[in-house]
């Protein structure tokens, strides 16, 4: 019995004996085979031969102080490989005693943990970035509210420029009051904020519990969720200063690109939601910026989520549909509901004015988008309801110049 209790400790775990002095008088194969060496380079030698240049030799001081007091001895240790790759193990040191108290010999008992060691390297090097994205990010929005309070204080002034280039009275006072209530529109920016927020706590709180299954792989793609979302922040916020701004760098590009990064931007809330989204795309260029129509076709789909939920859809389903003829790019974004009231129906572009409860929207979002895609686009946004239907139709002018600059 006592025999077969030796086997199964010594196949187990990595075990060695030394005698007073630290030389080595017995290696299992366990010991061997983590290590590298056979037992004929081992006996005879000092632990040192697998000792990792890194560990200082205090930690060692500490070791032998500790077994000739006739006390146990526990810690994680690093080694080296015969190769030269490194290895940890959990070290457990036991001085064996005489009959009289005296220290015979020691007996070390070991296990694997390298893998974990590593895991849990690799887990505090992404925590570490994480914690620096996040850094910089909270510099990028200090930076960037500034330039918008800057930009809010010189708004009065760019609207007068406005007027004095617009012939048509009527439109330039539309402008003149639209514009006007953008002062008040910085404490409204976390509108666009809350669902990359509510997408980031929950990709964090994921991670954590994939730490715990050392799934290093999933650990990466996580993090690099999590960094996409938050690019996709910073973004906006470059995004509502850069919109104001007399003259932006526009250019060419699909819609289907800000399709594609609108649904991936809102991929976990579509997911958890059961929605299904089809989209019929065809090859079709416009002139702008890919992230602004990114930005009104989130607020799209994310006002069709919320109205599935607030009236009890079961069956919710979104069709996005691009086409276009030899002027003009059609973007049809449509979904089954509930549509729209019809005294509700002409007032939701007006700025301020929402149908959802006070904690849900601000009634800034399609007014936003409106004008992006007026003055981002040089386009329209319409709206039709009917059947529990409701379709945004965006009507984009194709631009053939290369030059043109806003």
């Amino acid at each position: 019995m006592f025999k077969q209790y030796k086997e199964a400790i010594e196949k187990s775990n990595i075990i060695s004996k030394t005698d007073i002095n630290g030389v080595i008088t017995f290696i299992n194969d366990e010991f061997c085979k983590i290590s590298g060496y056979t037992k004929k380079e081992l006996l005879g030698q000092k632990h040192s031969i697998v000792r990792h240049p890194d560990i200082p030799s205090s930690k060692f001081k500490l070791l032998w102080d500790t077994i000739k007091a006739k006390k146990i001895y526990k810690d994680t240790v690093k080694n080296l490989a015969k190769n030269g790759s490194t290895f940890y193990v959990n070290t457990t040191v036991i001085p064996i005693l005489d009959e009289y108290g005296n220290i015979e010999e020691f007996i070390a008992i070991r296990y694997d943990v390298t893998k974990e060691i590593f895991y849990k390297h690799a887990l505090e090097k992404k925590e570490k970035e994480l914690e620096e994205l996040n850094q910089n990010l909270e510099k990028k929005v200090e930076e960037k509210t500034k330039e918008l309070k800057e930009l809010n204080e010189t708004l009065e002034f760019r609207v007068a420029q406005e007027i004095a280039k617009n012939e048509e009275k009527q439109h330039v006072m539309f402008w003149q009051s639209r514009l006007a209530s953008l002062g008040e529109m910085l404490a409204n920016i976390a509108h666009q904020w809350r669902q990359p927020l509510t997408e980031l706590n929950l990709t964090i709180f994921t991670l954590k519990k994939v730490a715990l299954k050392n799934d290093i792989q999933e650990i990466e793609r996580i993090y690099l969720e999590s960094k996409n979302i938050m690019q996709n922040m910073s973004q906006t916020i470059e995004d509502f200063t850069n919109f104001f701004k007399p003259t932006k760098h526009k250019h060419h590009f699909k819609i289907g690109k800000s399709i594609d990064e609108a649904i991936s931007i809102l991929n976990k809330l579509i997911l958890s939601e059961k929605v299904s989204i089809k989209v019929d795309c065809t090859n079709v260029e416009i002139l702008g910026i890919p992230n602004e129509l990114s930005q009104v076709i989130i607020n799209l789909i994310k006002n069709s989520i919320d109205s599935f939920i607030q009236n009890n859809i079961v069956t919710r389903d979104i069709n996005i549909e691009v086409k276009s003829d030899k002027n003009y790019a059609y973007l049809k974004i449509k979904d089954n509901a509930g549509g729209i009231k019809i005294k509700d129906k002409y007032k939701i572009f007006e700025p301020y004015f929402t149908t959802k409860h006070a904690s849900k929207g601000t009634g800034l979002g399609l007014f936003i988008s409106q004008m992006i895609c007026e003055k981002g686009f040089n386009g329209f946004i319409n709206v039709k309801s009917q059947n529990l239907m409701t379709s945004f139709i965006i009507k984009i002018p194709l631009i053939k110049s290369n030059n043109y600059e806003k």
